[in-house]
């Protein structure tokens, strides 16, 4: 039933479509659910060569009972602000998360990341995302100087000297900034390399091939970026205009 919880026999497809070595999308349509499900599913269950099915469910099932309880009387949660589904939310994170560790991000930068881009604010400080994911500060602070290495958070301190750590607009163009140099790194050393091994030996040509690919993607990834630069602080067609700082 899509949009439902997985079934067992969903998993034990799941797990047979990872077997066969079919891409995430492949399963997904198999199974009539969002490429993001099982995604997340395999994600936070081992991975594509760690995922066992039956392992996965009864996780689930743990899961599930963990939310069951209802809360005390007289203690119901707070509303979300803007009138946002709490249930809903959380699958979303769930799946963003999924996302990021999809596209070689370790789990609790994702976390991190994914926590920090859906607050209002764009910021928090270190005993708040500590609050809010239920883990250790030493972790906090160990995800947080490997994103400020990706160039995807940066810190500044709030008007009572607090250290906080912020995502922002700019931060993706930086990020696509260091991705281009990065590019541009690699084809140094691969350049470097059709000198070590001998201009016009199989391996050489293989390298400058390589080289060649890079230098182009690279450019027109750089000039992208740059041209698209704009796009991060125009509001969307009819959408309010953000709030200042």
């Amino acid at each position: 039933m899509p949009g439902g919880r997985l079934t067992q026999q969903e998993r034990r497809q799941i797990a047979a479509g990872l077997a066969d070595g079919l891409a995430y999308a492949e399963i997904a349509r198999r199974l009539g659910r969002p490429t993001s499900t099982v995604t997340r599913e395999v994600m936070r269950n081992g991975g594509p060569t760690g995922y066992r099915a039956d392992l996965a469910h009864h996780a689930a099932e743990r899961r599930a009972r963990r939310r069951g309880p209802a809360a005390p009387r007289g203690a119901a949660p707070a509303p979300l602000p803007h009138g946002r589904d709490a249930e809903a939310l959380r699958e979303y994170e769930e799946n963003f998360t999924a996302v990021l560790m999809a596209s070689g991000l370790p789990k609790m930068l994702a976390r991190v990341l994914v926590c920090l881009h859906t607050t209002d604010s764009g910021s928090l400080t270190a005993s708040e995302l500590v609050q809010r994911l239920q883990v250790s500060p030493a972790s906090i602070s160990k995800a947080i100087a490997s994103l400020e290495r990706y160039t995807l958070v940066r810190r500044e301190r709030d008007e009572n000297r607090r250290e906080r750590y912020v995502v922002d607009n700019d931060l993706y163009y930086q990020s696509m900034m260091a991705s281009a140099r990065d590019i541009a790194d690699q084809v140094e050393v691969i350049r470097h390399g059709v000198e070590v091994l001998g201009s016009g030996t199989p391996a050489a040509l293989r390298l400058e091939k390589i080289a060649r690919y890079l230098d182009y993607v690279g450019e027109r990834f750089a000039r992208a970026a740059e041209e698209a630069r704009d796009l991060l602080y125009a509001n969307p067609e009819g959408s309010p205009a953000e709030p200042s700082g």
